[in-house]
């Protein structure tokens, strides 16, 4: 066993590879108060790219009243020239589409919700009025030759209405995947999930039509439960994965949700699971140690704690 990694011990009824979507320039970085320097940004893009990450989501084209952090999408881009990996943008609307689309960005997503509540916090607007919204969208997108990711907030939990039915949630997913969506993102957005309820949902949504290979799961571990849950998905079949480096972001308009699933985490789990991932441990543990000195704050991450020493 090399220092700092888990023995491998695989298990033949998991996938051999799951892609790991890296989603901390974005959601994790969208909370932060303090303006993060464009120039941080795109660095910490090109280190996660260097440690093996091969889709990593680079930033959001929604009006900077709302996310100032994002504010620098414009500028962001094109820093980004030459990265050998695949950088989606969120877009909300059709004109954060157009802007994302005149950088050639051919890579997008549209962040839905499957909670009445939730809609009207996030996007002002009821679950039908918002799939009226993203189809436009998608429509352009797929016309431009984009690919398309639509992120499904509140699958499992609401701070408002409680306990999401799972048919609440295949109703939203069937609708996404029919408005053309290549993958659906399944949000636990405030992290009550629990590994029953998620083989429930997938159950059910692959009794819809809506198979596992057409999913990713988004984990957040406000009761230390992400990595079963991503555990749970696996078994599924499910292959895709979000995660943020060392573990940052949580929800603007969900003040109950913590951060991410720690990208350090989810590595040490699948290493030792014998899962391929292509991303070196290592390697991101310095890249999440280095932005988390940006951020003048230790990296939330056990892992990235236990192998930096980090005091917590």
């Amino acid at each position: 066993m090399i220092p700092g990694l888990p023995m491998a011990v695989p298990d033949p009824a998991l996938p051999a590879r799951v892609r790991i979507h890296e989603v901390g320039p974005r959601d994790g970085l969208q909370n932060e108060k303090a303006i993060v320097p464009v120039e941080v940004k795109a660095e910490f893009i090109r280190r996660l790219v260097a440690a093996g990450l091969t889709t990593v989501e680079a930033t959001s084209f929604v009006h900077p009243k709302w996310v100032p952090q994002l504010a620098d999408a414009e500028r962001l881009v094109p820093l980004l020239d030459g990265l050998d990996a695949r950088l989606p943008v969120l877009v909300p609307n059709e004109r954060g589409l157009e802007r994302a689309l005149a950088l050639g960005v051919r890579e997008i997503a549209v962040f839905g919700s499957v909670t009445e509540s939730f809609a009207k916090a996030n996007l002002n607007r009821t679950v039908d009025e918002s799939l009226e919204m993203f189809a436009p969208v998608v429509a352009t997108a797929r016309a431009a030759g984009a690919t398309v990711r639509g992120y499904l907030s509140m699958c499992f939990g609401d701070p408002w209405e409680g306990a999401v039915p799972v048919a609440n949630v295949v109703r939203v997913a069937r609708r996404l995947l029919d408005l053309g969506c290549d993958e659906l993102s399944l949000g636990d957005t405030i992290g009550v999930a629990t590994p029953g309820h998620v083989t429930a949902l997938l159950t059910a949504l692959d009794a819809a039509g809506v198979p596992a290979g057409r999913l990713a799961v988004h984990f957040h571990d406000t009761y230390g439960q992400a990595l079963s849950n991503t555990l749970a998905a696996l078994r599924h079949g499910v292959t895709t994965v979000d995660a943020s480096a060392g573990g940052l972001g949580g929800c603007p308009y969900a003040k109950s949700a913590t951060g991410n699933l720690a990208t350090e985490d989810l590595l040490w789990m699948l290493d030792g699971l014998g899962i391929d991932t292509g991303v070196d441990l290592g390697r991101l543990t310095a890249t999440s140690v280095w932005m988390a000195e940006q951020l003048g704050r230790p990296s939330p991450s056990r892992t990235v704690r236990a192998l930096s020493h980090q005091e917590p």
